[in-house]
C-alpha cells in the first residue's frame, strides 16, 4: 500500500485523502462506541493519510518550481 499512491495525479491524491479522512473519522467514532474489529487499522489509516499529504506537498512544489 505504500507505493500505490505514487502514480496518481494531484486531484486524485486530494480525493483519496478526503475519502481516507472520512473513513478515519468514522473509525474514530466506532472506537469510542467500542465496535472495532481491528484497532491497528486506525494507525495504518493515519499513516496513509500522512503519505498522501506528503505526496500532495511534493507535487505542489513541482508545479510551483
Amino acid at each position: 500500500m505504500k507505493n500505490s499512491f505514487k502514480n496518481l495525479t494531484l486531484p486524485e491524491l486530494r480525493a483519496k485523502r478526503e475519502e481516507l479522512n472520512k473513513k478515519y473519522m468514522e473509525l474514530r467514532f466506532k472506537m469510542v462506541i467500542g465496535h472495532v474489529d481491528n484497532p491497528l487499522e486506525k494507525r495504518t489509516m493515519r499513516r496513509q493519510i500522512a503519505r498522501l499529504t506528503t505526496l500532495i506537498g511534493q507535487q505542489a512544489v513541482k508545479v510551483q518550481g
